[in-house]
């Protein structure tokens, strides 16, 4: 770890934000996707387990769906209980989901930032989880973003003119996503259900930089069946590594 991405954040200081009442649609499963099973343990508990790990990280809040909660809290009840999870219900938007988390954690005064995971983000690395917590106390709001791979493309599937992008200044969004909890309050105050593809965003609109902070690429957000297999491997991995 780099001297600048050291951590001087309180223990606990920080609340996580696990949206989870998607439907996951691409996935193709008959229930939600977060329930696939990963080394014998399901996405969701993965994710929510690594953040857990983080002396950072105090609260750990799993948004889900109304259909879902039932299956949370039998069946996967000993999990939460394990990770001291807090469910509360989301909405059909990634944002509702978070609004919902941010006034579950209104009244917490200790909380200082909020860090905004993706549930179907299993793999996310400690030391990529600490530079991104170093990073946001240091600016008020940083996300965990990987370099664009390969050449990019701007175009229409089967008509001509396509244009080649210059990647060196694009980057893939991944997440934990982390602000301080005043600054993500203000930019959802002024949100008003205005299309956004993550949190950086609404950040963004209100003027504020958000500082890029450079993850690893196997930080794979689950979305297709295959992706599983993929996830085995880097997991396998992980552990050898560790």
């Amino acid at each position: 770890m780099q001297l600048s991405d050291q951590i001087t954040l309180q223990p606990g200081s920080i609340a996580a934000i696990l949206p989870a009442a998607g439907s996951g649609q691409r996935f193709g499963a008959a229930s939600n996707k977060l329930f696939a099973e990963l080394a014998g343990k399901p996405l969701w508990f993965h994710a929510a387990s690594r953040l857990a790990a983080s002396e950072s990280v105090g609260r750990v809040v799993l948004a889900v769906s109304e259909v879902d909660e039932p299956v949370f809290r039998n069946r996967y009840a000993s999990m939460l209980d394990q990770l001291g999870i807090e469910l509360v219900l989301g909405g059909s938007e990634r944002t509702d989901s978070v609004q919902a988390g941010l006034e579950h954690l209104a009244d917490d005064l200790r909380i200082g930032f909020v860090a905004i995971h993706d549930a179907a983000r299993p793999l996310v690395r400690p030391k990529d989880m600490a530079a991104v917590f170093a990073a946001a106390e240091r600016t008020g709001a940083a996300i965990l973003a990987t370099p664009m791979p390969g050449t990019v493309k701007r175009g229409q599937l089967e008509r001509g003119g396509s244009l080649t992008i210059d990647r060196r200044e694009l980057w893939l969004a991944l997440t934990p996503q982390v602000f301080r909890v005043g600054l993500l309050k203000q930019a959802y105050h002024k949100h008003n259900g205005r299309p956004a593809t993550d949190d950086a965003e609404l950040v963004e609109r209100m003027g504020h930089d958000v500082t890029l902070v450079q993850g690893s690429a196997d930080n794979l957000k689950i979305t297709y069946p295959e992706d599983l297999q993929v996830a085995e491997a880097i997991l396998a991995m992980q552990i050898h590594q560790a």
